[in-house]
């Protein structure tokens, strides 16, 4: 509950958080992303080299499915972006341009004919197709535009490595020649291809945030069932049909994931109208004068990154910071105003009283009721909290201490008094947490 309202405070953004361990963070951070762009700068030299030098095999095919990919990715928007660096659920920004990518990966027939395009040609026109796609992207600067690049060449060439040298040895087996067993083998492919954007996405992700790798892999594979099986799904429909009915097939099959897409997309905005409106409730304390300006989206933001640091998943992370924006909302309901807004240096009893009276508001909201419940449990013994509402407990007094130590070093004075009242109430795993936060975003100053 907070600072100085006349003194600047800053804004905790974990985006700007280099890695944490051993070794430079930006150094770290920097062979990542080499590691993820070399390969696919190679592999995309590599195909148009070879494309060039050969020629264009099948080129209305080969036109059809560059128009699918561009228009996909421009329909989709290019990369997935929100507050902390993509939106909540959306891995893949433009799945119909992933799904037709992988389908020409996949293809080894139009309409009974067989295909020769190979893996050069496959890569050379997804690149060409999701660079025309990014154009408008990169002229608004929206999201970063050579990961979704990157991935959208390693995954299409992966999937055209392991499957167009089987149209053109002319042996197929079992599992890989038309029949009923093709099917499974080009859904098992398309689950691997999934599985190695994921491992991507989330390296990617980590070099560029400094996030912890476990759990933000573990939010990829979380997304796959969802968006990920819907493009695995399509592109495997779309081979399939293409190979029968030729390029007629294309919008047919196109059209489900195009309709999902647009549905997804008006999901993500009600979400998004959803937080507003918690976060312009968790402002009426500052209004009425209760908290200073900004506190509650200082803590919220805080509470984020550090839950971050402390793996949490994405679903854990919208409720803390819901928690976390609405923590003071139980002020209010106080016939006296607390001094600055800070609870930190109240009683324990009063301190749960408010905590208490903020839970009975927050349940006549319409949240989840796991945000009522970290509200009402941040006054207890951290031992008897659940891990949400220890985090929201240290952001918060971590504000309200940092407020009162004005000058430099006031943010390492809460910081020590934070781990000296680690006996009862604080955790020390989190303060710790909280500590490699602001040391890494160079705010521990």
């Amino acid at each position: 509950m907070s600072g100085a309202p006349g003194r600047p405070r800053p804004d905790p953004r974990p985006e700007r958080r280099a890695p944490a361990g051993s070794g430079p963070p930006a150094a770290r951070g920097g062979a990542v992303i080499a590691a993820v762009y070399a390969p696919a700068a190679a592999l995309a030299c590599f195909a148009l080299g070879h494309t060039l030098w050969a020629g264009l095999a099948e080129p209305g095919v080969a036109l059809a499915f560059g128009l699918l990919i561009a228009v996909g990715e421009l329909v989709g928007g290019g990369p997935a972006q929100a507050a902390g660096g993509r939106t909540q659920g959306e891995r893949e920004g433009a799945p119909l341009g992933a799904a037709g990518a992988l389908a020409y990966a996949l293809l080894g027939a139009v309409g009974g004919l067989p295909t020769t395009h190979g893996v050069a040609q496959t890569v050379a026109v997804a690149l060409a197709a999701v660079l025309v796609g990014l154009v408008p992207q990169v002229a608004r600067g929206r999201g970063p535009a050579l990961d979704h690049l990157a991935r959208r060449l390693l995954t299409t060439g992966f999937a055209a490595t392991c499957c167009q040298p089987l149209h053109h040895t002319g042996t197929p087996g079992g599992w890989t020649a038309p029949g009923p067993l093709h099917p499974l083998f080009l859904t098992g492919l398309m689950a691997l291809t999934a599985l190695c954007d994921a491992v991507l996405a989330a390296a990617l992700a980590r070099a560029r945030t400094g996030w912890p790798y476990g759990p933000l892999l573990r939010d990829e594979l979380r997304a796959l069932p969802g968006i990920g099986s819907a493009i695995c799904a399509t592109g495997v429909v779309i081979a399939l049909a293409t190979a029968v009915a030729g390029l007629w097939a294309l919008p047919v099959c196109c059209l489900p994931l195009l309709l999902t897409q647009f549905a997804f997309r008006r999901f993500a905005a009600v979400r998004t109208t959803y937080r507003q409106t918690i976060a312009s409730l968790a402002r009426s304390t500052e209004i009425a004068g209760y908290t200073p300006h900004g506190h509650a989206r200082r803590v919220a933001a805080l509470s984020r990154a550090v839950g971050r640091e402390l793996g949490l998943n994405e679903p854990d992370l919208d409720v803390l910071e819901y928690a976390a924006l609405m923590h003071d909302i139980g002020q209010l309901s106080l016939l006296d105003p607390v001094p600055s807004g800070a609870t930190a240096p109240l009683p324990p009893d009063r301190q749960r009283r408010i905590a208490l009276l903020g839970g009975a508001v927050v349940r006549q909201t319409g949240v989840p009721a796991e945000v009522a419940v970290i509200v009402e449990r941040q006054a207890d013994p951290y031992r008897d909290q659940p891990v949400t509402a220890r985090i929201v407990r240290t952001v918060n007094a971590y504000d309200d201490l940092a407020g009162e130590s004005a000058g430099p070093g006031g943010s390492l004075r809460a910081l020590e008094r934070l781990r000296l009242a680690t006996a009862r109430d604080h955790e020390p795993r989190v303060v710790e947490a909280l500590a490699r936060v602001l040391a890494c975003g160079g705010r521990a100053v």
